[in-house]
């Protein structure tokens, strides 16, 4: 019995230290370099900034992009003054995939409020609330990395979806 356990030992260590033997011949393919990665990024923004001109171009949206990426458009003008970090703003929004799916609406979820400039909101959601005058109207595309980034929300926003936003700014309070 005792022989059989120390030949079994004496088996697994060898397969062991054989694997350790091989893996260290084959170069690690886990490590990428910073410059990889940047590469990357800026293939998959490039990809998606096409996807949207190209959708903004077929749904006759005459969009503006932002140094940032969000693609927006005033549908309406407010004549209110216009938002700032720090405001606290009340939306109306309903919230769709490019393939026109629906994600969110505050007709069934109510009105979303949060402070401007503090996070917990979708990046491009306060820069675009920031073009926005009290009681305006208008449309973003958010691509990824401006919305629910690389793993989408874990409900209804999937990875990497380009969303398009409707959105009034109902209420505006100014910080003093």
């Amino acid at each position: 019995m005792r022989y059989r356990y120390s030949c079994i030992m004496v088996l697994l260590l060898l397969c062991a230290s054989a694997c350790k033997i091989q893996n260290k011949d084959k170069p690690d393919k886990r490590k990428v370099t910073a410059e990889e990665l940047i590469s990357v990024n800026r293939y998959m923004v490039g990809k998606d900034a096409s996807v949207i001109k190209k959708y903004a171009e077929e749904n006759n949206y005459n969009m503006l992009e932002t140094e940032t990426g969000l693609w927006y458009q005033i549908d309406k003008a407010g004549d209110g003054e216009y938002a700032d970090n720090g405001d606290v703003v009340k939306i109306a929004y309903d919230i769709y995939l490019l393939d026109g799916t629906p994600c969110y609406s505050s007709d069934s979820l109510g009105y979303r409020s949060f402070k401007v400039g503090q996070g917990g909101v979708e990046a491009g959601l306060e820069e675009g609330i920031l073009l926005m005058q009290k009681g305006a109207k208008a449309t973003f595309i958010m691509p990824p990395h401006r919305a629910h980034g690389l793993v989408g929300d874990d409900d209804k926003i999937p990875g990497r979806s380009i969303l398009l936003y409707k959105v009034e700014l109902v209420d505006l309070k100014k910080n003093k």
